[in-house]
């Protein structure tokens, strides 16, 4: 059977991109914003015939194909303390709710999966209200779910947890949570996921059978892009300055002991309000922060090239931006910085998206049931 989606919230392509490198084919694409459909429609053939730039509010059942699995990546500003937890009651991350009208409208033609992604701030919103709604609202359309947590760490030098819903239709429930629970890695769950769950037992919950993710190999300097010392992108002297003074004691101790090293190190910085001061906060690590969308200076990421006694300082390339987010460097960008930036920034990890395909989806699809189902 020919495994199909249709992707809500699509952005730039990226669950696509996962998707299809598991075998997936994609039917439908929606997203509310015209900028980000440039970036996807300079990637993807058929954008034109399968891509409706519009809101999600604005879409009828109709509309959408026959399909084996519909996925909603709806905004999480809501979710977040930028969007000040108004939650599934808020104007971005209530789309949601679009995107459930829809699939209830579809009845009969409703798709037997579909995956949720978003922050993990969805589990917590509202003291676990929103989520609690929106997986009761799933079970009433048919779908048994799982819920798990998968951070891009394990696949690229990016710290990017996010939380997972998988529904499946007509899926028996799983009879002992607590023993299912036990034997999940504890790189998929969180306690507050585990007590989430066991704690709401009147849910449907089908906990799928999912082995630990891998260990990323690839290390932050194998992603950076090796721009020339005259490069405009690289900061003066003393706007590099002027950051390190922005760190606190530990901070600039850590930036002085990677200057001190004899070859090039690659750190990242954000800057953030403690306390009422601008604050640069330094990884040194070998991992980037979680990439966010460029709404302000203090969001974009900042690259640090430290070694040999100097400190070099830039905001981190689109194309660094795609590399973190497991994009292939084939991959076009064609727009402007931060239009780039904002897409991939809004966007998921590729590699994680293609693990939870091979890995939930993908058994699931295999079975006599769900391909019955989805050829109805």
């Amino acid at each position: 059977m020919e495994k199909t989606f249709a992707e809500f919230f699509a952005g730039i392509g990226l669950v696509r991109l996962g998707l299809e490198a598991a075998g997936w084919k994609a039917l439908f694409a929606n997203d509310i914003d015209p900028k980000k459909f440039e970036i996807y429609r300079d990637n993807f053939s058929d954008a034109e015939q399968t891509f409706r730039v519009c809101d999600v509010h604005d879409l009828n059942h109709g509309q959408i194909p026959l399909v084996t699995l519909a996925t909603a990546s709806f905004p999480c500003t809501d979710l977040s303390l930028a969007g000040y937890r108004r939650g599934l009651a808020g104007e971005q991350s209530g789309a949601f709710w679009g995107f459930g009208r829809i699939l209830e409208e579809m009845d009969g033609q409703r798709p037997p999966l579909v995956m949720i992604e978003n922050v993990t701030g969805f589990l917590t919103s509202h003291g676990g209200r929103d989520f609690y709604e929106a997986m009761r609202f799933l079970n009433r359309l048919g779908y048994t779910c799982d819920a798990f947590v998968l951070d891009a760490i394990h696949f690229v030098p990016q710290s990017r947890p996010r939380l997972f819903v998988i529904g499946v239709r007509d899926m028996p429930r799983t009879p002992m949570l607590d023993e299912a629970l036990t034997r999940r890695s504890p790189a998929l769950t969180s306690p507050q996921l585990s007590k989430f769950i066991l704690g709401h037992r009147d849910l449907s919950w089908a906990i799928l059978d999912l082995p630990p993710p891998p260990k990323n190999r690839t290390p932050l300097a194998a992603l950076i892009e090796r721009l020339p010392s005259n490069e405009p992108r690289w900061w003066s002297r003393d706007r590099v300055e002027y950051l390190l003074s922005q760190m606190s004691r530990r901070h600039a101790m850590a930036a002085d002991t990677l200057r001190a090293s004899p070859t090039i190190r690659y750190a990242t910085v954000y800057r953030r309000i403690r306390h009422g001061k601008s604050m640069a906060e330094l990884r040194a690590d070998d991992v980037a922060g979680c990439l966010r969308t460029p709404r302000g200076g203090s969001s974009r990421q900042i690259l640090l090239a430290l070694g040999r006694g100097e400190v070099r300082a830039r905001f981190m390339t689109p194309r660094e931006y795609a590399r973190l987010q497991g994009v292939p460097d084939s991959y076009a960008i064609r727009v402007a910085d931060n239009q780039a930036l904002f897409g991939f920034g809004d966007a998921v990890c590729v590699p994680a998206i293609a693990w939870v395909a091979e890995l939930a989806l993908n058994p699931v699809v295999s079975e006599e049931r769900v391909s019955q189902f989805a050829q109805a």
